[in-house]
């Protein structure tokens, strides 16, 4: 039985006239954590459900020291197994490489500003200080941070790769078979500068780098994201464990709403899941947008409202 539609939800009206309103309480997918060092321990993530068989082939890559290649549609919770994973290993916060047609290794290991380094060294010389550090100007990248030598490896996430050059797989392959990098720019100092404090990916901590060299003592967890646009190279294929995951069928469906909004929220869901089927089956559309749908009807929204439900099922593929 669906809740009577609440007039008193909208809060944007469009009628021009300023009102203080209160904001309504957010899904608890767009809940943020508050800043800190260590936000990702704040609070446990989302309820991620997983088939055993595609989680042993995660417990697969993990033991082979291998990247993750996890590929599958929009909305099959691609990204959202590497934030699973990094909590439940309790691997500190996932590190992200959100990669696009821009993305190059480089800037993901680390970015050197030399000319902030020649202001601030002028600068200081002007005022008669010691020049700044140069690890003052470098700071790593994602996958720059996750090869910092620990003994507990870092988690990190790098997203959508098919958007990227079609180059970046192969320039990864050095990388991900040998577990180091070089800063030339470190390098190239002299002896007594041999161990250099950098930057961080992830806030303002350091790391120390000796004679420019970072090299991983525990391969970090790699979870690759691809939508499938292109295919990779049979080298870098080579390197990396695949999982594919299937789009969710009802049962799953109706697991998933019960995970992130309550059991109560599946004597809402009967209606909104066959619309939802019925969309998906010409075209492209993400879980996500049923647990919106469902979160609105538990709220009171009326759905049958003109354009509401399409707007908020809206395909993803094809002509906006």
């Amino acid at each position: 039985m669906s809740s009577p539609p609440d007039a008193d939800w909208r809060i944007f009206r469009g009628d021009g006239v300023r009102r203080t309103v209160a904001m309504p309480p957010a899904p608890p997918w767009r809940r943020f954590r508050p800043p800190g060092p260590d936000p990702d321990r704040r609070r446990a993530p989302l309820p991620y459900l997983i088939s055993p068989r595609h989680a042993d082939v995660v417990n697969a890559a993990l033991h082979l020291r291998r990247p993750l290649l996890v590929t599958g549609p929009a909305g099959t919770g691609k990204s959202s197994l590497a934030r699973a994973v990094a909590h439940e290993l309790d691997l500190g916060p996932l590190l992200r490489w959100p990669v696009n047609s821009r993305s190059g290794v480089q800037d993901a290991l680390y970015q050197y500003d030399a000319i902030g380094r020649l202001r601030e060294t002028t600068l200081s010389r002007d005022r008669g200080d010691a020049e700044p550090s140069l690890g003052s100007f470098i700071r790593l990248g994602p996958l720059g941070t996750a090869l910092v030598p620990r003994e507990v490896p870092r988690a990190l996430l790098v997203d959508e790769m098919d958007k990227g050059d079609v180059d970046l797989p192969n320039d990864l392959l050095t990388v991900f078979e040998e577990g180091v990098f070089e800063i030339p720019e470190l390098v190239r100092l002299p002896e007594e500068h041999a161990v250099v404090e950098v930057l961080a990916a992830d806030g303002d901590a350091t790391v120390p780098v000796a004679r420019g060299r970072v090299q991983c003592t525990e391969f970090p967890v790699v979870v690759i994201t691809s939508n499938g646009e292109r295919d990779f190279p049979p080298a870098f294929l080579r390197r990396c464990i695949r999982l594919d995951l299937p789009v969710p069928d009802e049962e799953r469906l109706r697991e998933i709403v019960a995970a992130h909004l309550g059991e109560d929220a599946l004597g809402e869901v009967d209606d909104l899941l066959q619309a939802f089927l019925r969309r998906r089956a010409p075209g492209e559309l993400a879980t996500d947008q049923l647990l919106n749908a469902v979160f609105l009807r538990t709220g009171g929204v009326d759905l049958d409202a003109d354009g509401l439900l399409d707007a908020v099922l809206h395909q993803l593929t094809g002509t906006v």
